[in-house]
């Protein structure tokens, strides 16, 4: 689907759908109690439907699927053998070592772009833990068969934390205590938020830096009454999209949150913008915006929403991280400086692991999302600033955290 997205401003409130990242833990969690729980202002981008299905296949009974509120009845007995994850990187990376738990194989199955996302750091450490595994040359599909043991076992945090938050969560379930060794952990923020959710589950963890995590072994997961906070992550593109184009307040989201896209915050405020908290809810309004230095080392989904805020700040903005950026959905680090570059932007990423965004005008032009959400929302952001509109090729893939992001643009205009 393309999308058209004429210049403008905005000026309104909206709401971002919840966190996927921690309704996907708390599904996750959920499963793996042996009661009821549940799950408050959850809205379903494809992400999260696609961990609904997860845990529906491995046991999880689930009622009030259409509405916000979900009651989950756990129990970690599948129903199936085949694990449908679609394009959710961190639904695969985090249910694979559930799945491991069980004495069956289990298959686990994507499709479009995450099959060419690397899933190799799960096999040695699973084969470590006593699992049976077989992957396609580091990529899905993928089988596994349990049950995982516990143990001593090093994983490599380079890459992603999703895998790391995948182990945290079932090892609780494992018969052995287990000591996880991570090497260069990156996201940190995500593991926090994992921690959190395994504890509102009455989870023990402990950790060191973020190099050793200690999880005992044959611990029960106790149900929970849990709320869903809002999304940081969509709260960011609203927030720039303030910034950059009017005026948004964003409601049911926190500088409390252990969501590491908070930082966005940071960033504006650094390029110049106002930006308000109160309680529940953020306010950035557009002020003379100026180039700023930031490190998205550990919040990488900011990089398109930080594209859209540098292309409107005068001068050139730094911005450092982009190693993390490979392995999304497309290559974001290549795809926001082929893109932009055709708003009249200039993005230079010839320095190892920095990008730096020259601010200007932006001009009309046929852009592509290369089947990425946070790419066409950064786009749309974008064309608010142009010298008319901006058409969008595959405007459809904000199905995967938002939905309703094109309707809540065109209900803030102004």
């Amino acid at each position: 689907m393309d999308k058209t997205v004429p210049q403008g401003r905005v000026k309104g409130t909206l709401t971002p759908p919840c966190s996927k990242s921690y309704a996907q833990r708390a599904l996750a969690a959920a499963l793996l109690t042996e009661g009821e729980s549940c799950l408050r202002n959850l809205e379903y981008c494809d992400d999260t439907r696609a961990a609904l299905r997860c845990i529906e296949t491995l046991g999880a009974s689930v009622r009030g699927a259409d509405g916000g509120t979900l009651t989950i009845r756990g129990g970690l007995r599948p129903r199936g053998s085949i694990l449908r994850v679609g394009e959710s990187g961190l639904s695969t990376r985090l249910f694979t070592p559930i799945a491991a738990l069980c004495d069956m194989p289990v298959t686990i199955e994507g499709e479009g772009t995450l099959l060419s996302r690397p899933m190799h750091m799960m096999t040695a450490p699973l084969r470590a833990l006593g699992v049976e595994i077989a992957d396609t040359g580091g990529r899905l599909p993928l089988r596994v068969r349990g049950p995982i043991r516990g143990g001593e076992v090093a994983v490599d945090g380079s890459v992603s934390s999703q895998f790391i938050t995948g182990l945290l969560l079932a090892l609780p379930r494992a018969e052995r205590d287990t000591t996880l060794y991570v090497r260069r952990a990156v996201s940190t923020p995500y593991l926090d938020m994992t921690l959190a959710t395994a504890a509102r589950f009455g989870v023990e963890i402990s950790q060191r830096d973020y190099e050793e995590f200690y999880i005992p072994g044959g611990q029960r997961y106790e149900p929970a009454d849990f709320a869903i906070e809002g999304d940081w992550s969509a709260a960011a593109m609203l927030l720039v999209m303030g910034a950059t184009a009017g005026e948004i307040t964003v409601r049911n989201v926190s500088m409390l949150s252990k969501q590491a896209d908070t930082a966005v915050c940071t960033a504006l405020a650094r390029a110049g913008a106002a930006v308000i908290h109160e309680g529940q809810a953020v306010t950035a309004a557009h002020r003379p915006l100026h180039a700023f230095e930031f490190d998205a080392t550990h919040c990488p989904d900011l990089f398109p929403a930080l594209a859209a805020l540098a292309a409107a700040a005068e001068g050139v903005s730094t911005i450092r991280g982009t190693s993390r950026l490979e392995y999304k959905e497309c290559n974001r680090a290549e795809a926001i400086r082929d893109e932009y570059a055709k708003l009249g932007i200039e993005v230079d990423t010839s320095e190892e692991d920095v990008m730096r965004i020259r601010g200007g005008a932006i001009r009309s032009a046929r852009v592509r999302s290369y089947g990425d959400h946070r790419m066409a929302m950064s786009l749309a952001v974008a064309a608010l600033r142009s010298d008319g509109e901006v058409e969008i090729e595959g405007a459809e893939s904000v199905a995967k955290s938002y939905p309703d992001f094109f309707g809540d643009l065109e209900r803030v205009r102004i």
